[in-house]
């Protein structure tokens, strides 16, 4: 866990935002000893929002799941790909 004072974020930016990058990890901002924000590199907040929509989908479809809606195993999904598929060849 990475803490840095806010006023390092003033003085020493290229430092906080060089750490962040190599690290990948976040690092805790504090003001006056009191946490106060975070910052992390843009690479590591596109990660974090990708893993974030990525749930959100798997929760999505296991709610459906648990609400009644159809299952279908790979093999079924291959077989109804094929077949709209070929309905758009004719």
């Amino acid at each position: 866990m990475y803490i840095r004072p806010s006023s390092s974020l003033r003085n020493d930016y290229i430092s906080i935002s060089d750490l962040a990058k190599k690290t990948g990890e976040p690092i805790f901002i504090t003001n006056k000893g009191i946490d106060d924000g975070v910052f992390i590199s843009m690479e590591t907040w596109e990660e974090r929002e990708k893993m974030y929509r990525h749930r959100d989908k798997i929760y999505a479809a296991e709610f459906s799941r648990l609400m009644g809606d159809p299952v279908y195993t790979q093999e079924e999904l291959d077989e109804r790909m094929e077949n709209l598929f070929h309905a758009f060849e004719k």
